[in-house]
């Protein structure tokens, strides 16, 4: 199967660990997407209604606002209520998997067991679907 041109597409990642928010930013720009990118929930919500990305990469443990809390908001904002969102968090307990799936996340990592390829060929599949 042939993969849909991605490029012009825009990924927000919204995670404060400034140093795995830069490797994410890296890889996904290599395979030619514009990547914004948001340190808290609060911010990540603005860039969301003023940019409108294709994709939202999300870590639920964040200053001012949780992932949570952004989904929630998310869904209830027809503007943005159909951005797919991935979420990468530590937080890798049942219920909180359920409850990222239950507010709308297409996909559930768990950082420390998600090697950064999968991740990247995750977003690749999403954006070009």
């Amino acid at each position: 199967m042939l993969m849909a041109d991605i490029t012009g597409k825009n990924v927000l990642v919204v995670e404060d660990d400034i140093f795995l928010a830069q490797l994410l930013s890296n890889r996904i720009a290599k395979v030619g997407v514009k990547v914004l990118r948001a340190s808290d929930g609060d911010e990540g919500l603005k860039i969301l209604k003023d940019g409108k990305p294709d994709l939202v990469l999300l870590d639920l443990i964040l200053p001012k606002k949780s992932g949570f809390e952004l989904l929630e908001e998310m869904r209830a904002d027809p503007a943005i209520q159909g951005t797919p969102v991935i979420i990468i968090s530590n937080l890798g307990q049942e219920s909180d998997i359920a409850k990222g799936k239950e507010l709308g996340a297409v996909e559930y990592f768990v950082k420390a067991k998600t090697p950064i390829d999968d991740l990247v060929e995750r977003v690749k599949n999403i954006l070009s679907s």
